[in-house]
């Protein structure tokens, strides 16, 4: 019998990586190091499209009250792209650690997930099904959802904002959303051609993929925070800029941000880029503050 979506199959506590605390006692103060070494991760298993895939959830400290909720979407293709403990402890956690309870899927073909990879495909159906689970979770407030995606992850954020105005904010980071007016020999362009079934169209699949071509259909209630960084090699910073113009045009709430000296990971300003991650969903998210005013407005 074919399950039915988003069904909680499996649970298994993961340990933090000895590496991660390492790392995040260098980073953090004495109170933000205690919230991070506080998260509990669990591998999980659920099902979507009749298959049964992997991903993950990090809980903050205990609370008496309904927590705030976010997905975080990877980024990355083939194995390596692979969730693994150390990048989870590297992105979710610090999440969780703010105090949101954060679900991410391995999608399926990677991380021990049944069927095979798609980029931008069934995969998303992977993330939307996370949505039935959330809601089968009570201790999730699910007037309090975000989502946050790192490259092809963002890309897949986007495509789900197509679909969906339940999240109270948004984040991309170094996404590419402009594949229809990118040069097919980039990396990205021909990273995301690997995975396009044989016979399909080209072009149409790309502009699918392509946030910057469909801006006037993402919701109004979502306001989209769109990092980049002005050294990525992976992800031309043009697909940001693409992006926040034709946000701009459609009267959409957005803020974009491009850092200087930053690569497609934003090394070298991730303590920055993390900060203003937290205020955006701190502010439209866990605090529910009002919308941005958008188009002409002031003096």
């Amino acid at each position: 019998m074919k399950l039915g979506n988003g069904i909680l199959l499996d649970s298994k506590r993961i340990e933090h990586p000895k590496s991660a605390l390492s790392m995040a006692k260098r980073s953090m103060n004495a109170e933000e190091y205690a919230r991070f070494a506080a998260v509990q991760m669990y591998e999980i298993t659920y099902s979507s499209d009749g298959l049964l895939i992997k991903g993950f959830i990090a809980l903050p400290a205990a609370s008496e009250e309904k927590l705030p909720c976010i997905i975080f979407n990877r980024g990355g293709a083939g194995i390596r792209g692979a969730l693994t403990p150390e990048t989870l402890f590297g992105s979710a956690a610090i999440y969780a650690s703010w105090g949101y309870v954060t679900l991410a899927s391995q999608y399926r073909g990677q991380g021990g997930s049944e069927g095979e990879e798609e980029w931008g495909g069934g995969d998303v159906n992977d993330v939307l099904n996370l949505i039935p689970l959330i809601r089968s979770l009570s201790y999730i407030d699910q007037d309090r959802l975000g989502i946050v995606g790192g490259s092809r992850g963002g890309m897949m954020a986007l495509m789900i904002l197509r679909q969906l105005s339940i999240f109270r904010a948004a984040v991309t980071i170094c996404a590419p959303t402009a594949f229809h007016l990118d040069d097919h020999s980039s990396y990205i362009h021909s990273t995301f051609a690997k995975y396009i079934p044989q016979g399909t169209d080209i072009e149409s699949e790309a502009k699918k993929r392509s946030a910057s071509a469909w801006a006037n259909e993402l919701p109004d209630t979502t306001p989209l925070l769109v990092l980049h960084g002005t050294g990525d090699k992976r992800v031309s910073p043009i697909h940001s800029y693409h992006l926040g113009n034709a946000l701009q045009k459609a009267n959409k709430p957005y803020k974009l941000i491009m850092y200087d000296n930053a690569d497609h990971v934003l090394a070298g300003r991730r303590q920055e880029s993390n900060k203003d991650i937290r205020w955006w969903l701190d502010t439209y998210v866990k605090n529910k503050s009002p919308l941005p005013k958008v188009g002409p407005h002031g003096n």
